[in-house]
């Protein structure tokens, strides 16, 4: 009987058009029906589905023929999910119109939550923190504790968008508990929030804790819509911990599901970073294509937020090296209108991202971009555009080479002793602190590796490589092997070449020192390249710049202003 009723439908829908007509009518066999039988009928499974689209319009046009306003309210925002999206806005005012007609406080909250929903999806975030507010007025005087959080949920999101971090963090927590126990997707997409916000104010581990205990939720839910965007997140983390090749991994691995999506803001979020992993390891030809699809968002979807900015600092950073006058005016130009779109929108921005260099010179430069004196204003507005960048990311890699482990303390082994209580020595007992199978990789016998490993470990606590001019020959006789079995298993276990070893654990040491005694921050460089075995002060910088990303002279100066 039920497949009468769906061929009746879809007779009549053809017949009839779209249920917003007015001469809409369903047919007598199912006017009988109730407002549950068509909502238990519509899944949400299906955006595409023509079934769950004719239920939805005869809902609506039975709603309209009993002028049952509160019905008609739940119609539409049916609609809203399931009809072409260029007309969500109009089904969500179309909703609050109908609730507005009942007076029942509850419904026009949630309806104007709804609209709240639809603006911000299509990233009119402050028209949606608006509606978000406007549902507050009116869903925090009801009892409905699942509204009460999904308006608290927007505004966090909207928040994290602006970029109020810590005032989203707290948000996001309440709905995280509350969402755990009553909406298994809403506490998925909290929990995703929350990690994006640990990783924006630098508290990487917790961020990659959240992004798991999302995945492991997901996979328990049996939810799998959600894992890209948790290896998206976690991508971010890794870029931010400076382990590339696996940022890189996961970052594509994202995009291309979320490609599959249509999910154009987490696409210019997955391009960024990928862009940033590549330039991080001065691939930066790789790079300059993805950082171009954040303008591309910009340009065709006008998608931009405060950190994508950076793009452009970048773009314009390659074509001041490269010497193309024409590419830096024409990116100059494309900064100035990311500028008015953020500083119309966001005024708080004006403090933030612009207060280190004067916007009007910029806006100067653009009046008359042929004009040669016009030209030397915009090479030093990028000039200062650079700096300021430079200044961030230095003060960043500062704060994360504050918080950084040495390698030393990372050991190659470790003691089974001290989980099983024996009494055999070290040499017996240890296993290879890594896991998977490294060795069987090396082509070397476990016995040779387990052994060098033991004596890297003694190499590094007798800080032996402090010695002056530390060469791959000399380490391989100190570990009583062949130079090339030292090379594979250091690269295996440090991911670095040797001599990139040797230098990183230089490094490592004069940092700890200048941390902990105030005596070598009086160092110059050559003392302090000196003091860890450097042949030369060159040598020493160009090995210190490429651990940390900054100079010492810059690490001292911040190190004296923290203290």
């Amino acid at each position: 009987m039920q497949n009468n009723y769906i061929f009746i439908l879809v007779i009549w829908f053809y017949c009839c058009g779209n249920a917003q007509q007015k001469n809409f009518k369903f047919p007598d066999s199912l006017s009988s029906k109730s407002y549950k039988y068509f909502s238990d009928k519509i899944s949400y499974n299906d955006r595409n589905s023509i079934r769950e689209q004719l239920y939805a319009q005869s809902w609506l046009a039975k709603a309209k023929s009993e002028k049952n306003f509160s019905q008609m309210a739940q119609a539409y925002k049916t609609f809203i999910y399931l009809f072409d999206k260029k007309l969500r806005l109009i089904y969500a005012d179309s909703a609050i119109t109908a609730a507005k007609q009942t007076e029942e406080i509850e419904l026009i909250g949630s309806s104007y939550m709804t609209k709240g929903i639809v603006q911000y999806d299509r990233n009119e975030q402050m028209k949606a923190l608006d509606n978000y507010i406007i549902a507050n007025q009116y869903i925090s005087h009801t009892n409905n504790q699942y509204l009460i959080y999904k308006v608290k949920y927007g505004i966090a999101l909207t928040k994290y968008y602006l970029g109020y971090y810590n005032e989203a963090i707290a948000l996001f927590k309440e709905c995280v508990v509350y969402f755990k126990e009553e909406n298994e997707r809403a506490y998925l997409n909290s929990l995703h929030s929350l990690g994006l916000c640990y990783n924006k104010i630098g508290n990487y581990q917790l961020s990659g804790q959240t992004n798991q205990i999302g995945q492991n939720a997901g996979q328990l839910f049996k939810i799998t819509e959600m894992e890209p965007y948790f290896i998206l997140s976690e991508g971010i983390n890794q870029y931010c911990l400076h382990n590339y090749n696996d940022a890189e991994k996961k970052l594509k691995a994202a995009l291309t599901a979320i490609e599959k999506n249509k999910d154009f803001t987490n696409e210019t979020i997955a391009y960024f970073y990928i862009g940033k992993t590549y330039w991080a390891q001065n691939q930066k030809e790789k790079a300059l294509p993805y950082f171009k699809k954040v303008d591309e968002a910009f340009q065709k979807q006008n998608y931009i937020r405060p950190d994508l900015i950076e793009a452009y600092a970048l773009i314009l950073d390659y074509y001041v090296k490269k010497k193309d006058k024409e590419a830096q005016l024409h990116y100059t130009s494309k900064l100035l209108k990311v500028d008015r779109v953020m500083n119309s929108h966001y005024k708080y921005l004006i403090r933030k991202i612009f207060k280190e260099y004067d916007a009007k010179k910029l806006i100067l430069a653009n009046q008359d971009i042929e004009n040669a004196a016009v030209l030397i204003i915009s090479i030093l507005a990028l000039i200062i555009i650079i700096l300021v960048y430079r200044r961030h990311k230095n003060k960043r890699l500062f704060d994360e080479l504050m918080n950084r482990q040495p390698e030393a303390a990372i050991p190659f082994i470790v003691d089974e002793n001290k989980k099983t209580g024996g009494n055999r020595s070290p040499e017996e007992t240890a296993v290879p602190a890594s896991s998977g199978n490294k060795v069987t990789e090396l082509d070397i016998s476990s016995e040779v590796v387990l052994g060098i490993l033991i004596k890297l470990e003694k190499f590094e606590n007798s800080k032996k490589y402090l010695e002056k001019e530390m060469s791959l020959i000399k380490l391989a006789s100190l570990l009583s092997t062949n130079t090339k079995y030292v090379s594979k298993i250091i690269m295996k276990y440090r991911n670095k070449g040797t001599i990139e070893y040797v230098s990183d654990l230089k490094i490592d040491h004069i940092v700890e020192l200048l941390k902990t005694e105030k005596k070598f921050r009086q160092y110059t460089n050559k003392a302090l390249g000196v003091e860890v075995g450097f042949g030369s002060t060159q040598n020493f910088t160009r090995a210190f710049n490429n651990r940390t990303g900054i100079s010492p002279s810059y690490f001292i100066k911040e190190l004296n202003k923290s203290i």
